[in-house]
C-alpha cells in the first residue's frame, strides 16, 4: 500500500502533466513551436516521474528518469517499446529545441507530437490506476 503522501504526489505530478499539456497547446495556438516542444516534454516527463513514484523510484536527473522508466516499465512489458521509443524522441527534441541554434519545429511535427503525448498520459494514468488498486 502506498503512503498517503506517495499518492498525493503522484496526484499531483499527474496533474502538473496534464497542466504542462494545456500550456502546450496554447502555445502551439499562437506558432510558438519551439516553445511548445519544451512543454510537451515536460508533460511527458512529469507523467514519468509519477510513474516512478508508484514503485518507490526517484532521480534529480533527467537522464536517470529515462533510464529507470526504460529499466522497470519498457523492458519489462508495463509500457509498450514504441512508447519508450517516443518518451526518448521527445527528450531528443527538447535537447534540441533548448540547446541548439537554429533548430525550428514545423508545425506538423509538433501537432504529430501533441497528439502523441496525450496518449502517453493518458497510457501513464492507466497504469497508475490500475498499480494503486492493486496496492490498496
Amino acid at each position: 500500500m502506498l503512503k498517503p503522501e506517495i499518492v498525493a504526489l503522484i496526484e499531483y505530478r499527474l496533474t502538473r502533466a496534464q497542466k504542462t499539456l494545456e500550456d502546450a497547446k496554447l502555445l502551439y495556438k499562437h506558432g510558438r513551436y519551439n516553445s511548445c516542444m519544451n512543454r510537451l516534454y515536460y508533460s511527458v516527463f512529469y507523467s514519468v516521474l509519477a510513474l516512478l513514484r508508484t514503485e518507490n523510484l526517484m532521480s534529480s536527473k533527467h537522464s536517470g528518469v529515462r533510464s529507470m522508466f526504460h529499466k522497470e516499465f519498457v523492458k519489462k512489458c508495463v509500457i509498450p517499446p514504441d512508447l519508450g521509443k517516443f518518451y526518448d524522441e521527445m527528450f531528443e527534441f527538447r535537447q534540441m529545441g533548448d540547446y541548439e541554434d537554429f533548430i525550428e519545429f514545423e508545425k506538423e511535427k509538433v501537432s504529430y507530437c501533441l497528439i502523441k503525448v496525450e496518449e502517453f498520459i493518458k497510457f501513464i494514468g492507466k497504469i497508475i490506476k490500475s498499480k494503486k488498486e492493486s496496492k490498496d
